[in-house]
């Protein structure tokens, strides 16, 4: 049985040029669904898979002698490309440098982003792991600082329809309706947010975008992982900040635009297929500011296991 996502409900078909297999087994080692094994010396399809082939592509990938094909789910051998060799890879000290580089950016200039650097951005935000091909993220592009700020107006005007939220009878409800951490985290959170985005952009103060030049919103859909749009959200960011951009994930948006009529209609007017649980807006820009140092973060707690 094929697992479904809202891309094609079908299993990848797999061909094994039986002439070049060499019989090395380095597909059958790599296929994480079992649908392949080796017979007499050679490859073979498997008649006992645990999903079918789901179009991940590692078996023609890792052929020395390019004997196999995927084809379908998105894939196809048409599609693969010789990888950069080592010498091209950055380094650890380069890449962790990337990241401590990496912060929250909200101020921007007044400088729009070219077509071809938002096309980078895509391309590396495409190379995201997801939890089973093909990538069932789907990404929303507002390209200029116009069509950003009339979808900030549009979504303020939207909270105001949901100020019952943090109106003190439903914080008193969802004292029993929450988890303590829950209502904790609502409470503190929500009011000041509501009034932040609001009361700022009546005053053509705009703080759910800022002043930034590109926003996209990378959301799933009913079959998409539970973290597949974050992730490529962070690659996205990464890549923007190899480009020299500045990054900012925006949390608030996404979860108040699922649910209810003025929703609906509000992700109907920008073209947003889904309601769904994962989701993220990220806006970019050319800084205007400049951070010559950095702070160490840290997680909660790192244990090993005994």
């Amino acid at each position: 049985m094929a697992i479904p996502t809202t891309r094609t409900k079908e299993n990848s078909s797999i061909e094994i040029d039986e002439m070049l297999c060499t019989g090395c087994g380095l597909c059958v080692q790599v296929c994480s669904d079992s649908s392949l094994e080796m017979v007499n010396g050679k490859a073979i399809i498997s008649d006992t898979p645990i999903f079918g082939c789901f179009g991940c592509g590692h078996c023609m990938m890792i052929c020395p002698v390019d004997a196999i094909k995927v084809n379908g789910r998105e894939t196809t051998n048409e599609y693969l490309f010789k990888l950069a060799g080592k010498n091209e890879y950055a380094n650890y000290d380069q890449f962790i440098a990337l990241l401590q580089r990496r912060r929250s950016i909200r101020e921007f200039k007044e400088k729009s982003i070219e077509p071809e650097i938002i096309q980078k951005i895509i391309n590396a935000a495409q190379t995201a792991p997801s939890g089973f091909p093909p990538n069932d993220v789907h990404v929303l592009i507002f390209d200029t600082k116009e069509k950003i700020d009339s979808f900030a107006r549009d979504f303020c005007t939207h909270l105001e329809n949901l100020r019952w939220m943090v109106s003190k009878w439903f914080l008193t409800v969802s004292k029993l309706l929450f988890s303590k951490a829950e209502y904790e985290s609502f409470k503190s959170v929500a009011k000041p947010l509501f009034d932040a985005y609001t009361l700022n952009m009546q005053k053509g103060n705009n703080l759910v975008t800022y002043s930034a030049q590109l926003a996209i919103y990378f959301y799933g859909s009913p079959y998409s992982g539970p973290n597949d749009p974050t992730i490529a959200a962070t690659f996205a960011m990464l890549a923007a900040e190899s480009l020299n951009l500045g990054t900012c994930m925006i949390g608030g948006i996404h979860p108040l635009i699922q649910k209810g009529k003025k929703a609906r209609l509000l992700r109907e007017k920008y073209g947003i297929k889904y309601a769904s649980k994962p989701g993220i807006f990220v806006i970019f820009g050319y800084p205007s500011v400049h951070y010559s140092k950095g702070v160490k973060r840290t997680f909660a707690r790192v244990d090993f296991v005994n």
